[in-house]
């Protein structure tokens, strides 16, 4: 196959806008493609290509991954690295990738959770996946109420003293946890570039604990996970469970979920988008975005038709509320 060029105008005025992460030197691009499903081994590789590279031509940048994306684990990472060898090698210095270690990835008790002893061999082993010699940015992907915060952090701390990574975030710690983070951090010189949560507007729980309020003043960045309620918030459902759905399939969006109420909220969203001139998927990613702590949302496709959709978010009309 020909070897792919990337569009020259990639960084062209108009197209992909760029939003400064907390108070620091990366700029990321407000909507950023996410791994954690379509990428997996169980997913056409070709598919996979054409999303990354129509991501990466209209000026996509941070590419966000896990150990654990698939199915099965591991094999998120590993498109990654084909990727790297076979497009991206010659753009490595344009791209901004992450990813993340904290949950279920090998048996016994050193392949879970937060210990030293888990991060930094997993982050060993998603470098060696993705045939790169650093990330970007390196996550704790989840709070862990058992290991120390300390041990967890200086894990963190110490990834990029060893030139592993050259970023640190966290995803979904409590806030008080967070407030532990960001000086423990900032005083080794290692301070927190972002905190990753779920925000969206079936769910907004950052905002509400104010985890938002807290990246804001201490100059961290946020972004966004699942902002589209893993396809609640498309008009997906809005007639029915569809068979190919995820829903149908049950493994993150059960039958259940898709209540009698919930239906007529989504409806009502939807009606508000329509008004607006959006779709509803348009509108919810938009008003993530409207949010001056949020630097990026991260968005999963399943084609290039669906990521050209999403990429209107940017666009979008200011809300009155």
């Amino acid at each position: 196959m020909q070897n792919y060029s990337a569009d020259a105008n990639r960084y062209a005025d108009g197209g992909m806008q760029y939003q400064r992460c907390g108070k620091s030197g990366v700029l990321l691009p407000k909507v950023s493609l996410g791994f954690w499903h379509n990428f997996g081994a169980v997913d056409n590789y070709e598919n996979c290509r054409a999303i990354a590279r129509y991501a990466f031509d209209h000026g996509i940048t941070h590419f966000d991954l896990a150990n654990n994306y698939g199915p099965p684990y591991g094999s998120a990472e590993e498109t990654l690295g084909k990727l790297m060898d076979e497009d991206f090698r010659p753009y490595r210095d344009e791209l901004f990738i992450a990813t993340k270690a904290g949950y279920d990835m090998w048996d016994g008790p050193y392949g879970n959770w937060g210990s030293r002893k888990y991060l930094m061999a997993s982050l060993d082993q998603s470098l060696k996946r993705m045939h790169l010699d650093y990330v970007d940015l390196f996550y704790s992907h989840r709070y862990d109420p058992e290991t120390p915060l300390e041990e967890t952090l200086q894990a963190l701390v110490d990834v990029v003293k060893a030139g592993k990574a050259l970023y640190v975030g966290i995803s979904r710690w409590p806030l008080e946890a967070l407030r532990v983070a960001i000086p423990y951090l900032r005083e080794r010189d290692v301070p927190l570039l972002i905190y990753q949560g779920r925000l969206n507007l079936l769910d907004r729980a950052p905002i509400e604990e104010g985890i938002i309020d807290e990246c804001e003043r201490e100059g961290v960045g946020f972004i966004s996970f699942s902002p589209l309620a893993q396809g609640l918030l498309t008009d997906r459902y809005l007639h029915g469970i569809p068979a190919d759905s995820r829903m149908q399939r049950g493994k993150f969006l059960r039958q259940e979920m898709l209540t009698d109420e919930l239906l007529a909220h989504l409806h009502e969203l939807n009606a508000k988008a329509a008004a607006r001139g959006e779709t509803l998927a348009e509108m919810a990613l938009a008003w993530i975005l409207q949010h001056r702590a949020v630097t990026s949302v991260l968005i999963g496709a399943s084609s290039t038709a669906q990521l050209e959709k999403n990429l209107k978010c940017m666009n979008a009309p200011a809300f009155d509320e």
